[in-house]
């Protein structure tokens, strides 16, 4: 998802949308770091702050517990440590620490958007950021479209993009 709004240059948007809410962990931030050979306005992010510290998995259980749901739950392969590590860093600590138990997930991987929902997880993708920053008027309905539009056609895929600009209306 962070490399939805780099493909476009309006990090500042999500920014916005966030207000101040949005975290990651270390292996999000790690993704991020590597994709700014593809999107360097990613860089942004980090020299920003506007996510905070990445947050940090170092108890052992959660460690383990890590690697199963990534293995079992997101099929990462053991030859592949790295593969799916961030879906299931955040589902761990969504799932399994009390301070975090009320988060929103925003990703727009179809299968760990699922199976988030099953698990009773509020989860959002890029279009329903947009929707919400057409709601609070952050963007025009028209931008907003535009926008979704420009990720796709910079090689982003974006799930549940409306037909016409007032899909993102409220």
């Amino acid at each position: 998802m962070l490399c939805n709004f780099a493909a476009v240059d309006r990090l500042s948007l999500l920014e916005k949308i966030l207000d101040g809410r949005g975290r990651w962990t270390q292996a999000v931030a790690a993704e991020a770091q590597q994709s700014t050979r593809y999107w360097p306005r990613l860089r942004q992010v980090t020299e920003d702050g506007w996510l905070g510290d990445p947050i940090e998995i170092d108890d052992p259980a959660e460690t383990a517990l890590v690697d199963r749901m990534r293995r079992v739950v997101f099929g990462g392969s053991p030859s592949r440590p790295l593969q799916h590590l961030g879906e299931a860093e955040t589902l761990v600590i969504i799932e399994h620490r009390r301070e975090l138990a009320d988060s929103v997930w925003i990703t727009d991987d179809g299968e760990a958007g699922h199976y988030a929902r099953r698990k009773g997880i509020c989860v959002k993708n890029t279009a329903d950021l947009m929707r919400e920053a057409v709601g609070g008027g952050l963007t025009p309905a028209s931008e907003g479209h535009r926008l979704l539009l420009a990720m796709g056609a910079a090689g982003r895929h974006v799930r549940g993009v409306p037909q016409k600009p007032e899909g993102l209306l409220p």
